[in-house]
């Protein structure tokens, strides 16, 4: 298989063209077209393993001319894993075209005669999204998170998330493109994303490796925002002191950590969060940055991550357990690693959140709170009710 990179001109929106892969995030954005190959790995911890292993078959026997030697050029792989082991819908695809930009520079990456799409897709007209239910009432999932708070009171563990869905419909199919744009103008700043219609912006960067560098952003503890500017800032404060978050926040910070100290050096962790404001909520936040040591790429980096006690809890093996055990529901793609890789093993991963599985006219939406000692089910549950208005509000017509 020959994959030909090249420089190209500046291409107007190519969300026009309906890409079925697509990564935007300040670094760099990626927009991909086609199938030269799909990975179905199938459930089981092994599945990051396989779609490495996939991915390296495909350049063993590929013919590969990239003039620019950039992050992102050449073949590259878009990969979406599940949340749990034994969950089934990971997948990876290496598309037939890919158009890439990093700051003013932007290429095209085709495989044997595949070429940019000239002709914009029609969008069909917008609709309202409309509530189709959950997997588990609000009553249900507030008795979970109290056994949760329960069993965390117990000494059994220290922190467990528990997600929830949210199933909407339309009259009219969603359309990838429109949703995209809209989560792209109102988070800039997040990682936004497209891999196999799991469609979301992200704000937690869960991995982003470049040659020896490694890159990582820890969130949690979560507050809305507020228009009232003095509102907001109260709001600010009482996260930077609130004992309950900052406990969540450090599980988390600790499991990044943990997860690294094998294959890195110069582990560099802030000993304080900061706060990273989104339009509709703020989260503790903490960077994190190593130089590797073994020479993982990109997507061993996000299996070896992969869960954080951010989406899982602590101890991990403990809250995963107790995630299957009461939290009514399968997550599939949602908390997975979601990002790109390329041949040199470079890349960035998020977590999949703030996103939606689209069918057609129907669409499953997530969110998540971490639940600690001193956790209320009600203020817990209106978390997660502030974390769906960024998908329910891109789901709106223009």
């Amino acid at each position: 298989m020959k994959f030909l990179t090249r420089p190209t001109e500046v291409v107007d929106d190519p969300l026009r063209y309906d890409p079925t892969s697509v990564w935007l995030s300040p670094e760099v954005s990626l927009w991909g077209w086609g199938e030269a190959v799909r990975i179905n790995p199938g459930p089981g911890p092994e599945r990051i393993d396989v779609i490495r292993d996939g991915f390296a078959r495909v350049l063993a026997g590929a013919d590969i001319h990239d003039s620019l030697g950039l992050e992102g050029t050449g073949p590259v792989l878009f990969a979406s894993s599940v949340f749990a082991d034994g969950s089934a819908g990971s997948v990876a695809v290496v598309p037939r075209v890919v158009l890439g930009r990093r700051g003013d520079t932007w290429w095209v990456t085709s495989v044997e005669d595949a070429a940019l799409p000239t002709r914009p897709v029609p969008e069909p007209p917008p609709d309202r999204a409309r509530y189709a239910g959950s997997s588990a009432p609000d009553v249900m999932w507030l008795e979970s998170v109290a056994e949760a708070v329960r069993r965390i009171d117990a000494g059994e563990l220290d922190k467990v998330v528990l997600a929830r869905d949210y199933a909407v419909w339309s009259r009219e199919a969603f359309h990838p493109p429109r949703l995209l744009r809209h989560l792209h103008r109102l988070f800039p700043a997040c990682h936004v994303f497209r891999v196999a219609d799991l469609v979301g912006a992200s704000p937690e960067l869960l991995v982003r490796r470049r040659e020896a560098k490694l890159e990582s952003l820890v969130l949690a503890g979560s507050a809305p925002t507020y228009s009232d500017p003095e509102a907001d800032r109260v709001a600010a404060r009482a996260l930077l002191v609130s004992e309950k978050d900052r406990w969540e926040h450090e599980l988390a910070v600790r499991s990044v950590r943990s997860s690294l100290i094998d294959v890195c050096r110069e582990i560099d962790i802030p000993p304080q969060p900061t706060l990273l404001r989104l339009d509709n909520v703020q989260h503790l936040a903490t960077p994190v940055t190593a130089r590797l040591t073994d020479g993982a790429d990109a997507l061993a980096l996000a299996g070896r991550l992969h869960p954080t006690a951010a989406v899982g809890g602590t101890p991990t093996p403990d809250a995963v357990a107790l995630i299957a055990e009461i939290e009514g529901m399968d997550r599939g793609r949602y908390a997975g690693p979601v990002g790109w890789m390329d041949a040199r093993g470079d890349g960035e991963f998020a977590i999949a959140l703030r996103c939606a599985e689209l069918s057609g006219a129907r669409a499953r939406l997530f969110a998540g709170a971490g639940i600690v000692t001193g956790s209320l089910p009600e203020a817990e549950l209106e978390e997660t009710r502030i974390k769906l208005q960024a998908m329910m509000g891109s789901l709106r017509p223009d």
